[in-house]
């Protein structure tokens, strides 16, 4: 019997053209600038604008065992982040995706689809789970054309659950996205 997959930092997750790298302390301005964004912002949990608040968390999450935080790189420059947390059973929940305008247009799907490869084929999830604000239109349909099946719903929220069949069947449906999968650098 195989044991509980769980979620491990990786120093880099690369794809076709975008690159996952783990958050460091001195990323805070660069995430707090996107998560303090007006637009951007709107569907996320309030985030306080104070540097010193965002690197406090950053040097928390440097000892954290229990999630992976990621910035998306672009040719060297960073472009957004990604988070995956919240480990229930084979299932892993991501979020805080937050892409900065003017990235590459293919960079929502290639990530999407990096954060299912390296779940799945690295870390040997076989499902996901998450939930995306009801106003986040473009989110929660990006995520239902993806197979993702919304489980229930509060006044705020969508919940979903993302299937191993599911998610393969997006990986192949969006090969040409990340046709080789990632490749893991520890």
């Amino acid at each position: 019997m195989n044991p509980a997959p769980q979620i491990l930092k990786a120093r880099q997750v690369i794809g076709k053209t975008l690159i996952f790298r783990d958050a460091t302390p001195e990323d805070a301005a660069f995430i707090l600038s996107l998560r303090t964004d007006e637009k951007k912002s709107r569907y996320l949990s309030t985030t306080a604008p104070d540097i010193d608040a965002q690197r406090s968390w950053l040097q928390h999450y440097a000892a954290a065992t229990d999630q992976a935080y990621f910035i998306i790189e672009y040719q060297d420059e960073p472009i957004g982040t990604v988070r995956l947390y919240d480990v229930r059973d084979n299932s892993f929940c991501w979020g805080s995706w937050i892409l900065k305008d003017g990235r590459p247009a293919q960079a929502a799907m290639e990530s999407a689809l990096m954060v299912y490869a390296y779940a799945v084929d690295h870390l040997g999830f076989a499902a996901a789970h998450f939930d995306v604000r009801k106003g986040n239109e473009r989110v929660w349909q990006f995520h239902e054309r993806f197979g993702a099946e919304r489980t229930q719903e509060t006044a705020l929220d969508y919940f979903y659950r993302l299937s191993l069949e599911a998610i393969q069947a997006s990986r192949r449906r969006y090969a040409k996205f990340l046709p080789d999968g990632v490749t893991v650098a520890n």
